[in-house]
């Protein structure tokens, strides 16, 4: 979610806080028979959501944190699995399991086998030599950003890549004379390797399910129907419309304050 989204959140519970400034100013005038909206439930309302907007913050830095931690582990595994591959043909290996091994250590780096070619149709002009003009759309062009085509084979996805790095290891324990000295190639060196990179990747995915969870109970707290702050406010906005007038200074007052749904 943007800081822009965030920063709506926040901006809301703010106001909230001015709405139960003011209600609690007009001291015994203010008092609802709805229980929503006694001063008590507000409250508690806006004590509820600033707990869980500071959640979704705790929730958001443990994510940002194991993302960074993921992005940091994953970064040698190209140049690491290119020394595996060089080492297991430094032994008396057949070139098909050669092959067999550069072929994963490829996708691991999320390359092609062979590379694509970028063909494009010749458009013939008409042989009478007239020219022809391109159908006119009057619609607004978006701009749109460009993305890699070839992205969707890349296989550049951690769970892609741990899966890749997977079928290396269980094919280097098949070839009894790969055998390297080096701790961080041998299959010892490359198992501890993969428990590492699995366990980041799934304290990601498990930081990214509570940053979700966190979030619906916020949006829960605040925009709910009827129960929700933003719904709550407009409740207390029309008991001080009833109590006072809608032109007194107290309804002018509460009314000012806007109260936006802030979509995920």
């Amino acid at each position: 979610m943007s800081s822009t989204s965030e920063t709506g959140h926040a901006k809301n519970v703010a106001l909230f806080d001015d709405i139960i400034s003011f209600v609690t100013g007009y001291g015994t005038d203010y008092k609802p028979s709805k229980d929503s909206i006694k001063l008590t439930a507000l409250k508690a309302l806006s004590a509820n959501a600033k707990t869980a907007i500071s959640d979704v913050h705790a929730a958001f830095s443990a994510n940002s944190n194991a993302s960074a931690a993921r992005e940091v582990a994953f970064e040698p595994l190209d140049k690491l699995t290119t020394r595996v591959l060089n080492a297991l043909k430094a032994t008396d290996t057949s070139t098909q399991v050669d092959e067999s091994a550069r072929t994963i250590v490829r996708k691991i780096h999320g390359e092609r086998a062979k590379a694509k070619k970028n063909t494009k149709m010749k458009t013939n002009p008409p042989a009478d030599g007239t020219t022809v003009k391109e159908p006119v759309n009057d619609a607004v062009k978006v701009p749109v950003e460009e993305t890699p085509k070839e992205i969707s084979v890349s296989q550049l996805s951690f769970d892609s890549r741990l899966d890749n790095l997977d079928k290396l290891i269980k094919l280097l324990e098949s070839i009894p004379v790969y055998k390297p000295n080096e701790a961080d190639l041998n299959v010892t060196g490359l198992t501890a390797l993969i428990t590492d990179l699995i366990a980041k990747n799934a304290d990601v995915i498990n930081t990214a399910t509570l940053l979700s969870n966190s979030r619906i109970s916020r949006d829960a707290i605040l925009y709910k129907a009827d129960s929700g702050m933003v719904d709550v406010a407009l409740a207390v906005k029309n008991y001080v419309k009833s109590l006072y007038g809608g032109t007194s200074p107290q309804y002018k007052q509460v009314s000012k304050l806007t109260f936006r749904t802030v979509e995920a």
